[in-house]
């Protein structure tokens, strides 16, 4: 199967493509530069050049795909009107195909869970950064209705492969001597191995169920605080967690901050039931202290 990723270079997208290209599918990578298209050549796949800002070349990029992966980053306020245009483009390509699209939206367009799990129905409460995903993720699940098997995936907080939050963490640890959190850290984190969520958009081609959302998250939410320690033992700093306010956090480090401070405590076994999805990476602690952070 020939399948088009887009953020084919990133975090999320790269292991899309390998595990993907592993699973005896084409992967096809949209590439907004040269630079970009020799290094998804370089890793033996196709690059088809585009940008989410150019309709015309994702609509022509969609022609050639069996089934679409959007993976491109998009976590950003000022980025929601793009995100909305490109994803409408590529679905209305595909209307009437019967062609897998898969949306990459998160767990943080629940908002703050305040202490409680949830699943795939619960009110949505998304903090301004991500504020615009809503509406996205109901515009893809209702192009089920204009022939299109459409997917929603929202993955918990994404690490493995030295990537991710973590590994800003292990940054703070080796740098500092101190890893920083944003107030008490008694606040949870969902969480998904990177290839764990990888091989969950392979099973989602491969037997695609149209029009449904999905949680994407491995194992139980882990406190902040307990994440933030464990990082610092693995790192020889053992103790050395510090807090910052929330104010500071947003002085620093923007909107973000307050989607990392949140309490966010999602998930289900709707992925297990549709797709045989089950967890088989190392857990987050495992990852921490003996997995691709280690050294």
């Amino acid at each position: 199967m020939k399948v088009l990723v887009t953020g084919a270079t990133g975090y999320i997208g790269s292991a899309v493509c390998e595990a993907l290209k592993s699973a005896g599918h084409q992967p096809a990578g949209l590439a907004r530069s040269e630079e970009r298209a020799h290094l998804l050549e370089s890793r033996g796949f196709v690059a088809r050049r585009g940008d989410l800002t150019d309709l015309d070349s994702l609509r022509a990029a969609v022609a050639d795909a069996d089934a679409v992966i959007h993976a491109a980053d998009a976590s950003s306020s000022d980025r929601g009107d793009i995100a909305k245009a490109a994803v409408g483009a590529m679905l209305a390509a595909l209307a009437g195909s019967r062609r897998p699209f898969v949306y990459t939206s998160g767990v943080w367009v629940v908002g703050d869970t305040d202490g409680r799990m949830v699943g795939e129905i619960c009110a949505l409460h998304p903090p301004a950064l991500v504020a615009w995903r809503p509406e996205v993720e109901t515009m893809v699940i209702e192009a089920k209705d204009n022939g299109v098997k459409t997917m929603v995936l929202r993955p918990g907080m994404v690490f493995g492969r030295r990537g991710g939050v973590l590994a800003s963490f292990f940054a703070d640890a080796r740098t500092r001597g101190a890893v920083r959190i944003i107030g008490t850290g008694a606040n949870y984190w969902s969480n998904t191995h990177i290839d764990d969520l990888a091989d969950l958009y392979v099973r989602a081609i491969s037997t695609p169920a149209g029009g449904e959302l999905f949680f994407a998250c491995g194992g139980m939410p882990q406190p902040v605080e307990k994440i933030a320690r464990a990082v610092a033992k693995a790192c020889g700093v053992e103790g050395k967690v510090e807090s910052v306010p929330l104010e500071t956090a947003r002085q620093q480090l923007g909107p973000v901050a307050d989607c990392l401070a949140m309490d966010c405590r999602a998930g289900s076994t709707k992925a297990a039931r549709y797709f045989g999805w089950t967890v088989n990476k190392p857990s987050i602690f495992d990852e921490i202290f003996s997995g691709s952070y280690a050294n």
